[in-house]
């Protein structure tokens, strides 16, 4: 008599993938508000290394699923150059005036081109910068968020742990919401799992943490919180849904394996890339008029 291999039904299968997926989330969440805790520089590193990290898949993904090369090196350099100017100047360790060192990134990627052999030149540039644009630049505005008015010696974390908060509180609820409610469907052109009702549950959940958060975190009114918790719900989920968009356009599933349960950093910080530059904006704003 053979004897059948075990294997999980679907629904073990589920509650696996909750478990892996929810013990990877509490190591991340904890580096990521330890690191806030302890000082902003813990902070500025961990992202550093976030950064070169998330590039490299991005780069990756590129060379794999389009069959093109952009400047992994170089993109490398460019990233690590935005990130650390706008993450020193954050850090009131340099004057404003040194993020004009940026303007060399763009002509640093174009100069290279021009001493490889390739026939897709300009794609290359445009994937290579594009690459440098979309991760290094949100990812270097968390730093920001410590102190947004750029006074020399202040560094308050309730701002950053209040954006996280936020978008971990939406993130998490939108997708139990849609595991154990979503019928209809948000956006199935792009992500076919993703539902309205994952998406209305998410946002719950956010609004009211949000007005938690106001009760404890004083820089901003309630009316405030609220609206930034608007806005990570809002550019979170485009986030989340342009993340989807370029993994369907060159077939993979998830952008890495560095985080079991989540895929790669580039899936976990997929909400953060739009989140951070909108709430940013408007905490600009607000602080300034």
């Amino acid at each position: 008599m053979k004897i059948k291999p075990y294997s999980l039904s679907p629904n073990s299968k589920k509650v696996s993938n909750l478990i892996v997926r929810s013990l990877t989330g509490i190591v991340f969440v904890a580096a990521i508000i330890g690191s806030a805790l302890v000082s902003q520089y813990a902070f500025a590193v961990l992202f550093f290394v976030v950064n070169i990290l998330a590039l490299h898949e991005f780069y990756s993904l590129v060379g794999k699923g389009l069959g093109l090369k952009p400047q992994k090196i170089v993109g490398y350099i460019s990233g690590c150059i935005l990130y650390t100017s706008v993450s020193l100047v954050a850090l009131s360790l340099i004057n404003m005036s040194f993020l004009a060192l940026n303007l060399f990134v763009p002509l640093l990627i174009v100069v290279s081109e021009l001493f490889r052999k390739n026939n897709n030149s300009i794609t290359n540039i445009a994937y290579t910068l594009f690459g440098a644009l979309y991760v290094s630049v949100p990812l270097s505005i968390l730093n920001v968020f410590f102190n947004p008015e750029l006074q020399p010696g202040i560094s308050q974390p309730d701002i950053l742990i209040g954006f996280f908060f936020i978008l971990w509180t939406y993130d998490t609820f939108a997708y139990l919401s849609g595991m154990l409610l979503g019928r209809h469907k948000l956006f199935e052109r792009i992500s076919p799992k993703k539902t309205w009702e994952g998406a209305i549950g998410g946002m719950a959940f956010g609004l009211v943490t949000a007005w938690l958060i106001s009760n404890f975190f004083i820089e901003f009114s309630t009316i405030e919180w609220l609206v930034i918790a608007g806005l990570i719900i809002c550019f979170g989920t485009f986030g989340d849904l342009a993340e989807s968009m370029f993994k369907r356009n060159i077939n993979v599933k998830d952008s890495g394996n560095l985080l079991p349960g989540h895929g790669g950093l580039l899936d976990r910080f997929d909400a953060v890339f739009l989140a951070a530059p909108a709430v940013f904006i408007f905490i600009v704003l607000i602080k300034n008029y």
